[in-house]
């Protein structure tokens, strides 16, 4: 290990670990802004690049401001690559207004959100002549206006997604489970087996999935029903899935860039 060099005050040499800023300490090295975590137990450098694109050094105690810029200049390439990695990944959710205009999408078409100063009689949200209709009332109540919103993803989705298990557990051979569809975080649908083994399962599908292309819902009704035979991600779930759906790659790959721009439900 190289000895810390003698630190000055006023001097890039500094240790890392005696400077202070406000959320830790930072360094910038060639274009590279890095937050510093100084371990007192490690004994070598190392670099990460966090769910949100920022980077940290990871650091042990003592070491010089130059130690750790010649380890980042020495990375430079690996982090250049990770961080487009990072970016071509990146979550791209936006936030939505409740109010006249705003744009909703439901299988892959625009609707435009209508509020409506008329009386609602069940306070849900409806699809009439080609417009998201919301009471005035849900709209000027955020929670309850969003609340409203998932309200109607989850109904219409459950009803069409139903019908579209048939074809594709027929090409499985595999038993149609229950079908829910509700708030399932960042995940877009998920699969549990009975528990008493008599049963074919229950399948969820979270609400944000039904802005999505057909094709591209799906394949996740598709990816879940394989686990009804296979539980796990190994070759033999995704041969099952290759012989219902053999774009299943280009597909999965779709999803990954066209899901991370989906509205979740967060408002301004």
């Amino acid at each position: 290990m190289t000895a810390p060099a003698e630190k000055h005050a006023d001097s890039r040499w500094d240790t890392l670990a005696d400077v202070s800023l406000p959320g830790g300490a930072s360094i910038d090295v060639d274009g590279f802004s890095l937050r510093v975590r100084a371990h007192p137990l490690r004994k070598r450098f190392a670099l990460t690049v966090e769910p949100d694109a920022t980077l940290t050094l990871h650091t042990p105690p003592g070491r010089t401001a130059e130690e750790a810029e010649d380890f980042v200049r020495a990375h430079r390439r690996w982090l250049v690559t990770k961080l487009g990695e990072r970016e071509r990944t990146r979550s791209l959710h936006p936030a939505k207004q409740l109010a006249d205009g705003e744009v909703f999408r439901y299988l892959g078409r625009t609707y435009r959100l209508a509020i409506s100063d008329g009386p609602s009689e069940d306070g849900r949200v409806r699809l009439m002549a080609g417009r998201l209709v919301m009471g005035e009332h849900l709209a000027e109540h955020p929670p309850a206006g969003r609340a409203a919103l998932v309200d109607w993803y989850a109904r219409v989705g459950r009803a069409w997604a139903v019908n579209r298990f048939q074809p594709w557990a027929a090409r499985m051979a595999v038993a149609e489970p229950e079908l829910e569809v509700r708030d399932l975080r960042d995940r877009w649908g998920s699969y549990r087996p009975d528990a008493r083994g008599g049963g074919p399962g229950l399948m969820a599908l979270g609400w944000p999935l039904f802005q999505l292309p057909m094709h591209l819902v799906d394949y996740v009704i598709a990816h879940e029903l394989a686990h009804v035979r296979v539980p796990d991600h190994g070759d033999a779930f995704w041969r099952l899935l290759g012989l219902a759906l053999p774009e299943y790659a280009a597909r999965r790959a779709e999803l990954d860039e066209v899901g991370r721009r989906m509205w979740m439900g967060d408002l301004h």
